[in-house]
């Protein structure tokens, strides 16, 4: 299984971008999943309703089960976030992983930049960023100059860098 990540500053436009990206591999005939990142407490449950409360009553799991979707919900209490790795082999084998987040993991990456926004890139210092996805141009040092809005050529990239052509 491959991964490739999409990283960037929060609300830079990296859900979007998967959101255009995903359709664009997969007409290709590529299986793609996906694993997001998040720096912010969730929950996917709500108070009151029955695997809440099982995992407010202490269970290190609970998987939801239905005719449609599973979700297996791990409490980590007191234990570290775990890395990337030790995610992939609860994923189902597809030909790509595309990862959101995690962009101090050392997989290769695009980033979502928008200079406008006034935040700091991060590729200049992470040389697994591969190429930059921008609604602006501006100089790259050498790496790839992705349009934003062209998912057919981000995802071209993709695709030619893990040699995932079928």
């Amino acid at each position: 299984m491959k991964v490739f990540g999409i990283v960037g500053k929060s609300g830079s436009g990296k859900t979007t971008l998967l959101e255009d990206l995903i359709p664009a591999i997969a007409k290709h005939g590529i299986s793609v999943s996906t694993i997001k990142h998040t720096h912010h407490q969730f929950d996917m449950d709500k108070p009151g309703k029955d695997s809440y409360r099982q995992r407010e009553a202490g269970a290190q799991e609970v998987l939801l089960a239905s005719s449609k979707r599973w979700a297996l919900l791990h409490e980590l209490r007191d234990e570290k976030e775990p890395e990337i790795e030790e995610f992939l082999p609860h994923m189902t084998k597809v030909d790509l992983l595309l990862v959101e987040g995690f962009k101090y993991h050392d997989h290769p990456k695009i980033e979502v930049h928008r200079p406008s926004y006034g935040r700091p890139a991060l590729w200049p210092e992470d040389q697994t960023i591969l190429a930059i996805a921008s609604d602006e141009k501006f100089e790259t040092d050498g790496r790839g100059l992705i349009d934003l809005n062209d998912a057919e050529a981000i995802a071209a990239f993709i695709i030619d860098h893990l040699q995932l052509r079928k």
